[in-house]
């Protein structure tokens, strides 16, 4: 397997490395020769991992090549939720507790290394922050109440590294890269009842008060114990065996932790982490559904090096995409060159890299539900009125914010419709997808691969009834057995 260590200056680099490539992040994301590498471990080792960065799309992306990125984007996110970082360390607290009894002050600084910490004594403690957390350069600070407690978490760059551990680093780092094999976080499965995730305050929520009120009514009669929480209840989490995300997901709202949290006790959960990580990010997307050979809008991934070029490949009307936009929130038409060059310059501080697609106008989208790669409903969702996306958050009559729908069976779909999206949904796994495809001109397209598709009383329902909500169920029951 060829490796490679991307940093954000390669010159600056300071540690020898045999049989190893170190490369910019930069060339990394751009250069059309690293997305076309087969067999291909990523190191990232960028001096900010932060969302939406470099060093963040440096993982997404790899990921999304079928590379294997250390960290991952899972890891990453980890380190930004504290709770969660308090919940997965309370496994080894009593090698925390140990491990720190002789110090003397209130305070203490871990700072490890690709696993390893330059005074022997921590070397357990640091190999298993390691083995949750996976971040090559990790700084972890404690302190002392009635016991030791993690104060924060966070990676680090070289930078920051103290001169006088740099020889040791520099040992660690041979020991690290000539691994063949590099560890993976610990997954416990467990068994019965269903814990279902709502947001009251959710804008645009993916089931209505109805269709919740049928998955616990089905649920029971399946036997399965059923009930609603909300973000308020994630310390309720661990007394469930599974979750069911019914709250609007994004990479920082409390689905992903919820999310993340069931992941680590092993709790059955629909949908994992890593599908919202890569469906809410419109790049990874793109550049997975271009790997896979599956037909989308002409898109390009916009930087600020290639800004100046992208209406080439896309024309105008361009349609622009914020990475973690979701029910047509952050997507934005330009109609002209000064209003492209206005929305990039816009959402380009916001985010490192965007996404730019043709506009293909068409009546309706289809909207295909898929359950652990089986098709389950299909609808049509038609634009909303006098709009051209289905939703229209701008419409001040509530009713015209989205379009009618229509459902039918699924043998009713043609089949190039359901065998497209498919075909997508298995770019993510097993789970529960949303598959919207566009024809135009005979052409399909697949459009959104949604992690946390509507399943809304009255819409999706409408000519399966309670059978939709019966699959969704037993997919969970599966988990758990």
């Amino acid at each position: 397997m060829n490796k490679y260590i991307v940093v954000n200056q390669p010159e600056k680099w300071n540690f020898s490395t045999d049989n190893i490539t170190v490369i910019s992040s930069q060339d990394y994301l751009t250069n059309p020769k690293y997305s076309l590498l087969k067999n291909a471990r990523i190191f990232n080792l960028c001096k900010d991992y932060s969302y939406q960065s470099k060093g963040y799309y440096v993982s997404l992306l790899a990921e999304a090549r079928g590379h294997l990125p250390i960290p991952t984007t899972k890891n990453i996110v980890d380190l930004k939720a504290l709770k969660l970082v308090r919940i997965v360390s309370d496994e080894f607290d009593d090698v925390i507790q140990q491990s720190l009894k002789s110090i003397k002050s209130q305070d203490f600084t871990l700072s490890i290394y690709f696993g390893q910490n330059v005074a022997q004594k921590y070397k357990n403690l640091s190999a298993l922050f390691y083995k949750h957390f996976q971040v090559p350069f990790l700084r972890v600070n404690f302190n002392h109440t009635t016991k030791w407690n993690i104060q924060s978490i966070k990676a680090i760059s070289e930078s920051e590294i103290p001169t006088e551990h740099i020889s040791s680093v520099n040992e660690f780092a041979n020991q690290y890269f000539a691994k063949k094999r590099y560890d993976t976080a610990k997954i416990v499965n467990y068994d019965f009842d269903l814990a279902i995730l709502v947001n009251p305050n959710d804008p645009a929520p993916p089931s209505n008060s109805k269709a919740l009120k049928k998955f616990i009514e089905i649920a029971e009669k399946m036997n399965i114990y059923a009930e609603i929480i909300e973000p308020k209840d994630l310390s309720r989490l661990s007394s469930f065996d599974a979750l069911f995300l019914r709250q609007s997901t994004e990479v920082n709202n409390e689905a992903y932790t919820f999310a993340r949290k069931a992941q680590q006790e092993g709790i059955a959960i629909i949908d994992y982490p890593d599908a919202i990580l890569k469906c809410c990010n419109k790049v990874y997307m793109a550049e997975a559904m271009n790997n896979a050979n599956i037909s989308t809008p002409k898109t390009v991934i916009v930087h600020s090096n290639n800004r100046n070029s992208v209406l080439e490949t896309t024309g105008l009307p361009c349609v622009l995409k914020a990475p973690d936009s979701t029910f047509s929130f952050g997507v934005k038409k330009a109609k002209t060159q000064e209003e492209y060059n206005v929305l990039v310059t816009e959402m380009l501080k916001e985010s490192d890299l965007i996404i730019a697609q043709e506009f293909c106008p068409s009546d309706y989208d289809w909207r295909i539900g898929i359950i652990d790669n089986k098709p389950f409903y299909a609808c049509k969702y038609y634009m909303a009125k006098g709009h051209w996306q289905i939703y229209n958050w701008k419409a001040t009559d509530k009713n015209e914010q989205d379009g009618e729908a229509d459902c039918l069976p699924i043998k009713d779909v043609p089949k190039n419709v359901i065998d497209i999206a498919l075909k997508a949904a298995k770019l993510m796994g097993l789970g529960l997808y949303g598959i919207d495809i566009k024809v135009v001109d005979g052409k399909l397209m697949v459009i959104e691969i949604n992690d946390n598709p509507n399943i809304d009383f009255g819409v999706e329902d409408e000519h399966y009834g309670d059978l939709v909500y019966t699959e969704i169920l037993s997919a969970l029951k599966k988990r758990l057995d």
